[in-house]
Parts: structure tokens; sequence; C-alpha cells
């Protein structure tokens, strides 16, 4: 709790105005449909969760199929969601779902009033925490309890806390680089079957994007406020 009061003083003496109280809060958070509670963190101009998104359902309520077959991976052409090696007990914490992007441009993925990140919303983040060569090292979480050896350049001092959470293949539905690269989805497309993500490297304090993603790639997705 504060208390602010103006004044002002002159050769007569000095004058105050009102007394004002504030209370400053903690870390703030958001719930999605599913009930899974998530921090946030003011960034520049914008508002991030720090972590990666778990829901199975749009914000609708409506459910996310859930794939788990290799094949029907490959061959989605709808919303779908699974969980890194389809073990959601020991991947669902930290590292969230793994979503294709029919599910990740959905504008009901998000918690209402929130959304998928465009490219140009993760460059804004970039470019705020000193460009793509060195905001990597301030957005990935520091040390090696999930990054592997070297993880360099982690400092997390955005409190971003990127996580490495892999990848799933849209040409053969297996898994892949879990401990090395932190994949992100944005919900902008690149032609008619491509689309752009961001990623960050263990061996690397760069950001990265690429915009030739499958739309069958399975990626984590994070959230920005609307």
């Amino acid at each position: 709790m504060y208390y602010v009061r103006a004044y002002a003083t002159n050769t007569i003496g000095t004058s105050y105005g009102l007394e004002v109280s504030l209370t400053t809060s903690g870390p703030q958070t958001i719930t999605d449909i599913d009930g899974n509670v998530y921090h946030v963190i003011t960034l520049g101009t914008q508002v991030w969760m720090i972590e990666n998104l778990k829901t199975t359902r749009l914000n609708d309520g409506s459910s996310i199929q859930n794939v788990t077959d290799s094949y029907a991976w490959c061959q989605q052409t709808g919303p779908g969601y699974c969980w890194y090696d389809n073990d959601q007990a020991s991947y669902g914490n930290p590292y969230g779902a793994i979503y294709n992007f029919y599910a990740a441009s959905s504008v009901k993925l998000a918690p209402a009033g929130w959304h998928i990140p465009t490219h140009d919303e993760w460059m804004v983040l970039t470019d705020y925490l000193g460009g793509l060569a060195v905001a990597g090292g301030k957005m990935k979480e520091a040390g090696t309890s999930h990054w592997m050896s070297p993880n360099t350049g982690a400092d997390n001092s955005s409190g971003f806390t990127a996580l490495p959470g892999g990848y799933r293949s849209s040409a053969t539905g297996e898994f892949h680089n879990l401990g090395m690269d932190g994949y992100y989805w944005t919900s902008t497309s690149s032609g008619s079957i491509n689309a752009y993500l961001q990623y960050f490297y263990y061996q690397s304090a760069a950001v990265s994007f690429r915009s030739n993603a499958s739309l069958n790639d399975g990626f984590p997705v994070r959230c920005v406020k609307d």
C-alpha cells in the first residue's frame, strides 16, 4: 500500500493536496477454458503468457481433436493437438500441448481477450529485447534443467521463460528435439501451405524464424493479450 499527496512550497509556506492511496498487485494470471492457469508479463507494449498453452478445447467449449496416430497427424486438415511423445503425464508440464497450424491459426484457440501472436508481434517483442541476435538469450529459461548444455546466452532477463518443447513432424508424425529447440507457432500464414514460426536453439542466444513450416507440423504456442 502506498500513500501519495501533492504539495507546493512558496514564500508563504507549504500547501498539501488530498491524500491518495494505491495498492500494487502481484503477478497477474489468466485461466483458459480447461482451468489451466498461466502467469503473464508485460514486455514493452505487449502482455504475454510466460507458460506454453495447454488447452484441449477452443474458447467456445468445442473440443480440439487429440491426434495420437502418426499417419493421421500428417493427414489432418482441421485443428489438432497432442502432447510430446503422446505422453501428457511426462511432458504436459512444463512444455504444454503441441498444435498444428489449423489450431494455431484459429481465433478461438487462446482464452478470450488473448490471441496467438502474428509474426509481426513476435518481431515487436524481439526488437524490444535488442534484436534477433541477442533476444533469445533474454527469453530462454536459464540453466539446463530443461535446455541442453550449454544453453548459450540464456539468462531469462525478460522473464519470458522460453522452453525447448521440440516439435512433431508433418512428414512422419514423429517427435523431435526436446531439450534442444524451442519452437513457437505464429498465426501468420505464408502462402497456402506454409506458415511462420519462431524458434530458439540451445547453442545460440539468437531468435530465429522460418516462413516455410508445414500446416501439419506441430509446435507449442504462447499467447499475447489483445
